[in-house]
């Protein structure tokens, strides 16, 4: 493991442009890439951020001014964010799947002086709604040209002689307590609230990061398509721009995912639950689907894997012959899940909801490790992390070095370090309620503590207390439902009433083989209603069911016309369910499955 002198590199930066410049003089080879596009060098990233830098000092940036970043997960948007750290500018993040009522707010609370944008369908966005925006008074298009836009060129173009005065002399007078950033919450619990992020916080969690995972001195290729309004895709590229390695994006089409990673060859892929278990769902369907032999050396193949993987991880021995069984198993039925990932053994790491055991096992035993880890944005992402020398399947690892994690008499976690954010932007009553006085951070999450890792068991806003007074997290028990075949997502109800039920949605890629299958129209509408659909969804509910405690158990369910998406606003950019705008659309399906009494 890297030591606390090695992990003080990226610590010791005053500011993240510095970190940037110092990383580009220092580094060769491939800074990013991306599908279809050359790649981009240190030294052209050094020479393009400096630029930008000197193009927004020429557009009026001073210090301090906020500049927003409305773009997908494309090089530009990484380009754009140390471009306005070494200008000295404060960056605010908007997902690109925003409305532009949704960008009209952040750009209006965050008071943006200039936005970045990715390309004219962006800037429509911001055209609509402009006249509410007072305080912009540029606007710059990463990629293509639009209306009223200054180019990415010509923003570069007005800093090719004096960028590299701006970017050091601004880099320098930063000092680590400065607010680098305003990242807004993806809001599932209300409108978005902008938490403010020094340099200090960003630069200490980058270095933790770097030690935890060993990165140093190591090459690394990390992906990137989580979007980078989110921060734990930006603090990627913090560590990965500081270790001197490359980024590799996608392509942008979800349909090319798997071929994208594929080309990238990436050593760690940072992802969402959601993914890996629509992949382990996949696969298994797949094998299930072939019957026979085929079915049968899967499923055992599978078995031996996982008991081999788990005694590994664990330091335990194994059967000689149990081990020759997993090696023929994975030559047989699990290699191409870990070959589908590239030649470089790459490393899954997943937060921002909850995931099944079952799902990190599975990955396991195809040899494919993944570590969970567990944060804010309030915490610059991941807080704690599982590792590959230390790691417990189930919990979400240990706190980062040089971090504190607590509970409070009611179960919450607490956290505290100086990875923890600055408080909520124009919010001091926010601010105020999530920190107390001795500076711990109160997550409204619910856990427990257990040889140093932390296991997550509950969100205390979550939480539904049945009409007898009993206390349900709702969280495993939707994410084992996800885990099925069939269902897509699911969301549990009952907060005083006698039982549970539950929303659920049918796997789009999934449901013209249920249809196929029950000889039904494989019309999301009439499956939502048919009997025979429902039949086979009650399967897998009742199956899941007996994996808890009776109070925890679906009595009753509804499937919905249509699966949750950002879209309809039903799911964050990083495909969490917004519980309330659920519960609100749905509240008369859901009053209706508390008529007449549950069947059993």
């Amino acid at each position: 493991m890297a030591d606390t002198a090695q992990r003080s590199s990226a610590a010791e930066e005053r500011s993240l442009g510095g970190l940037a410049l110092a990383a580009a003089d220092r580094h060769s080879g491939d800074a990013m890439r991306a599908p279809g596009r050359p790649a981009i060098t240190y030294a052209e990233f050094g020479r393009a951020i400096r630029e930008i830098a000197g193009g927004l000092a020429a557009l009026g940036v001073e210090p301090g001014d906020p500049v927003a970043i409305l773009c997908g997960t494309i090089p530009e948007w990484t380009l754009a964010d140390f471009g306005a750290f070494c200008a000295g500018a404060v960056v605010v993040p908007v997902y690109h799947t925003n409305s532009p009522e949704e960008c009209e707010y952040v750009l209006q609370h965050s008071g943006a002086k200039v936005v970045l944008l990715e390309d004219a369908e962006q800037a429509a966005k911001v055209a609509a709604v402009r006249p509410n925006l007072p305080e912009l008074e540029h606007v710059v298009v990463l990629t293509g040209e639009a209306p009223d836009a200054i180019t990415l060129a010509d923003l570069r173009g007005r800093g090719v002689e004096n960028g590299e005065q701006v970017a050091r002399e601004r880099t320098e007078a930063i000092t680590p307590d400065d607010t680098a950033t305003i990242v807004y919450t993806s809001g599932t619990t209300g409108p978005p609230k902008g938490c403010v992020l020094s340099h200090g916080n960003l630069l200490y969690t980058a270095g933790a990061y770097i030690e935890r995972l060993e990165l140093r001195d190591k090459p690394s290729i990390m992906f990137q398509y989580l979007p980078l309004a989110h921060v734990l895709a930006r603090m990627v590229s913090f560590v990965t721009i500081e270790v001197g390695g490359t980024l590799a994006f996608w392509g942008g089409d979800t349909k090319n995912l798997a071929a994208d990673i594929a080309e990238a060859q990436p050593t760690h892929i940072p992802t969402v639950p959601r993914l890996l278990e629509k992949i382990m769902t996949r696969v298994i369907s797949t094998a299930e689907g072939a019957g026979g032999a085929k079915a049968a050396i899967f499923k055992r193949a599978l078995s031996t894997g996982e008991k081999v993987a788990k005694a590994q991880r664990e330091g335990g021995s194994v059967n000689p012959l149990i081990k020759i069984q997993a090696a023929l198993g994975h030559k047989l039925a699990l290699s191409k899940v870990k070959n589908a990932l590239g030649p470089n053994d790459p490393v899954l790491i997943t937060g921002a909801a909850p995931i099944g055991a079952e799902v990190i096992e599975f990955f396991y035993a195809c040899g494919v490790p993944v570590l969970e880890g567990y944060g804010m944005t309030e915490t610059c992402a991941a807080a704690t992390l599982n590792t590959l020398s230390e790691i417990q399947v189930g919990s979400v690892g240990r706190p980062l070095p040089g971090t504190e994690v607590s509970l409070g008499d009611d179960g919450e976690i607490l956290m505290r370090g100086p990875h923890v954010f600055k408080g909520y932007h124009r919010n001091q009553e926010a601010t105020d309620a999530i920190i107390d006085d001795d500076g711990w951070l109160h997550s409204g999450d619910l856990g427990e503590i257990i040889d140093g890792y932390v296991r997550i068991t509950g969100r205390k806003k979550d939480l539904i207390i049945t009409s007898s007074g009993k206390n349900v997290s709702p969280e495993m028990l939707e994410s084992a439902l996800r885990e099925t075949r069939w269902i897509s997502q699911a969301i549990a109800a009952g907060d005083r009433r006698s039982y549970l039920v539950a929303l659920v949605t049918i796997d789009p890629d999934e449901a013209p083989k249920l249809a196929a299958e029950l000889g039904v129209p494989a019309d999301p509408e009439s499956m939502a209603t048919d009997e025979k659909v429902r039949e086979r969804i009650w399967e897998d509910i009742d199956t899941v069911n007996q994996r808890f405690a009776r109070i925890e158990q679906i009595k009753r369910f509804a499937i919905l016309p249509h699966d949750l998406s950002q879209e309809t606003g039903e799911l964050t950019p990083t495909l969490k369910v917004k519980r309330s705008v659920v519960y609100e659309k749905y509240a008369g399906d859901v009053d209706a499955l508390y008529e007449g009494t549950p069947s059993e």
